[in-house]
Parts: structure tokens; sequence; C-alpha cells
């Protein structure tokens, strides 16, 4: 048995009482504070779009500062207190929340709501993190654009409360549990930003004809085949060596978010995949270049049937061409250069077919393939690579914290 379990069992051994947010704490609703006002020093503050982006559970010092004389008429947050966003953009972020464990008062503005409470700040901040919280709060949550949980109904939100003693012992486990989260975590973004660099070097090498470096050059059979498909690489046209067409038209309304018995093809738009749709507009190996907006340029790849509306190219290549040697080629080429210099801009179909490429034989472009699908696979791959190991270790902590945050509720 735990120590959590033994406390559970010695201090709430009918189950742990579960009370309104309200009962608990004084809700004080923030105003004011448009970024504008922020100083080099003064008084710290936190302003509420900083907790999607900048703060974590807890917080003991501010990224920025107000003058005394702005600081006066907002919302004071003193030691122990927590800062819970009231908007948000989705429905993840808001009700956001970090606790200010800093030595002096600090203040924040519109948009957020200061917590008053006696219990243990970090308790409450990581218990703001749960699935039940988040199943609370969506009961809550009103709007379309911007979503908005008011201080009055986050009042009415039902909080487990253990005895001070068992939140603590929950806190010491999970800070630690924390602390190696991030650790791992650390390790793993580096050899994925690592990765990343490789990948970026041996695509640069491998499709820079006349140009590269030669990133194999250990091996000098493989570097004398890259010299000869070098020398026969040919110059020619996008349009030479592609059919490219844009998507069909569709409405939003055909459009589902998830796929279900009758939705069950992709629909692509310009910049991914935009949902499920009942028809194909294609089937095959091909590629989607986006044809519209400030991402347009950017290069997917699909196999299979699949639905493309108007904002995307597609791209069929010729038989001589590996259409996954041409990925990863028009993905370097940064199509986005061609784009029209306008408010919206768009690539049209007749100026890509006029941009020239360099095309290797068909068996240099296999090569290139067999090793840029190994890059691409470690550092993008969400199932496989080094991504998927980041994910599985937020999902293992983030399991491991609801465990400990759930309760039974006394009768």
């Amino acid at each position: 048995m735990s120590r959590i379990d033994q406390l559970i069992a010695e201090l709430c051994p009918e189950g742990v009482e579960f009370k309104e947010l309200g009962e608990i704490a004084e809700l004080v609703r923030g105003n004011g504070l448009p970024k504008s006002d922020f100083t080099e020093s003064g008084v710290g503050c936190i302003h509420y779009g900083q907790i999607y982006t900048h703060y974590g559970v807890w917080a003991t010092d501010t990224k920025s500062f107000v003058a005394p004389k702005t600081a006066a008429p907002l919302a004071k947050v003193d030691c122990g207190d927590l800062i819970i966003t009231n908007t948000s953009e989705n429905l993840e972020d808001v009700c956001k929340a970090v606790a200010w464990l800093g030595q002096s008062q600090i203040v924040t503005g519109g948009h957020a709501t200061v917590i008053k409470h006696e219990q243990d700040p970090k308790y409450l901040s990581y218990y703001f993190r749960t699935p039940d919280f988040f199943a609370q709060k969506k009961k809550y949550a009103f709007g379309a654009k911007v979503i908005d949980v008011s201080a009055k109904n986050l009042a009415k939100i039902r909080i487990p409360v253990p005895p001070l003693e068992v939140q603590r012992e929950i806190v010491k486990v999970l800070d630690t549990f924390t602390k190696l989260e991030a650790e791992l975590e650390a390790e793993l973004e580096a050899e994925l930003e690592a990765r990343r660099r490789q990948y970026q070097y041996y695509r640069d090498a491998l499709l820079t004809f006349g140009e590269r470096t030669d990133a194999d050059a250990s091996k000098q059979a493989s570097k004398q085949a890259s010299k000869q498909a070098s020398k026969q690489a040919r110059l020619t046209t996008l349009g030479e060596i592609f059919n490219m067409r844009a998507g069909q038209h569709i409405s939003a309304s055909q459009i589902k978010s998830n796929p279900d018995e009758r939705h069950v093809y992709q629909c692509f738009g310009g910049n991914g995949i935009r949902g499920f749709v009942e028809g194909y507009s294609h089937d095959g190996a091909h590629l989607l270049i986006g044809r519209q907006g400030a991402l347009c340029g950017n290069v997917q790849r699909t196999r299979g049937k699949f639905y493309a509306t108007e904002h995307a190219v597609v791209v069929t290549a010729n038989n001589d061409i590996n259409v996954d040697w041409a990925f990863h080629m028009l993905t370097l080429m940064n199509l986005n250069q061609y784009a029209s210099k306008s408010a919206q801009p768009g690539l049209a179909v007749g100026r890509l077919e006029e941009v020239q490429i360099v095309v290797p034989p068909i068996e240099e472009q296999a090569r290139i393939v067999y090793i840029l699908d190994k890059f691409d696979t470690l550092v993008n791959d969400l199932s496989t690579g080094l991504p998927a190991e980041l994910k599985a270790r937020r999902q293992q902590y983030e399991h491991y914290r609801d465990q400990l945050l759930t309760f039974k509720e006394a009768a």
C-alpha cells in the first residue's frame, strides 16, 4: 500500500468529500491589462494569454511587469493563489490554470480569474488538468470563435477535497514524476532536433545535383554512384513530368470532422486533411500542393482513394518519376516562393508548370527515397518515430496523474 493509500484509509476511510469550487475558494475576476502596458520592470504580472504558452502547473517568477500605477486597479495575486483563464479560442485551453508561488504579490487582468483558497495550490492546479475537470468545464463553456467559462459557472465545478496531508503527498509524488517526465522529454526533444538537422542535411545533399556534398561519402561505391547519377540528371519543368490539376469544390456541409459508416474518404484542402466525405475524386499515389493562403506551396503525399478540394493541386507523376522522390524534392524546392504577392496568396497551376526541376535517373530516385523515408519516419511519424515516443511519455504521465487525482466520493 502506498503512502497516499495509507493516508486516505486513515484520514478519510469513507471516501473523499467533493465540493463546488465556490465553496472552498473566493473567485476574483480580473480586468484590463493589455500587452501595451508591459514595462521592463515594476510589479510582476501574468497576462491570460501567457498561461497558454509560457507557464506550467506553477510559477515563481513572471515573464512581464507593469508600472505600480498601472497595477493599482488590477486583480491582486498572492502567494498560493491560482490564476485561471476564462476565455480561449479552443476548449482545450480555456480554464488552464497556473499556481503563483512567488514571494511577492503580482497582478493579472481581463479574461482571467484569481482563485483564493486554503487548499494546496499545486494540488488544485494539477487537478485542473484532469479529464474530470475537462468534462465539467465543457458543460459550462459557451461560444463559437471564442470559448468562455464565466467565473460564476467556474464556481459550480465540483472538486475532490481530501485532507491537506493527502493533497501534499499527492503533490510530492506528482512533482517528482513531473521532473522525471520533463527530463525524459528534454532528452527526446534534443534527439529529435538532432535527427531533424541530420535529415535536412541528407535531404539537401541528396537532392542538390552538381552541388551536393555527398552525405554518404564514407561509402566509396555509393559516392561514385551519386556522381554518376548527377551527371545523368536532366533539367526540365514540373509541367513536363507531372500532370497538375486543381481539385473539385465541395460544400462544407458535406465534410464531417470524423469518419463514420458513410463518410469514409479523406478530404484534403490546401493545408492537409479537412475531414471525411462520402465519395472520392482520385485514386492512387499522388502529391497534393496547397494553392491558397499563407501556407500555399506545402506538399503532401497520399495513396488510395481520397477527395481533393479546389484549394489543392493534385499532382500525378509520369512513369519515369518516383512519386516519393518527387515529394521530397518539391518540399525542398519551397514552392511558396512562387505564390502571388497579394492579401490572399495563391499558386497558379500554370506558374507551377513553368518551375524548373533537376531529375535524376529513376534508379537514383529510388535510392534517395530509401534513405530519406527512413529519416522522415523517424522525425515525423506519429505512430513509430521519435514523436510517437514523446507522445507515449506524455500519455504515461497524464495517466499516472489522473489516477492519483481520482477518488471515491464520500456518501
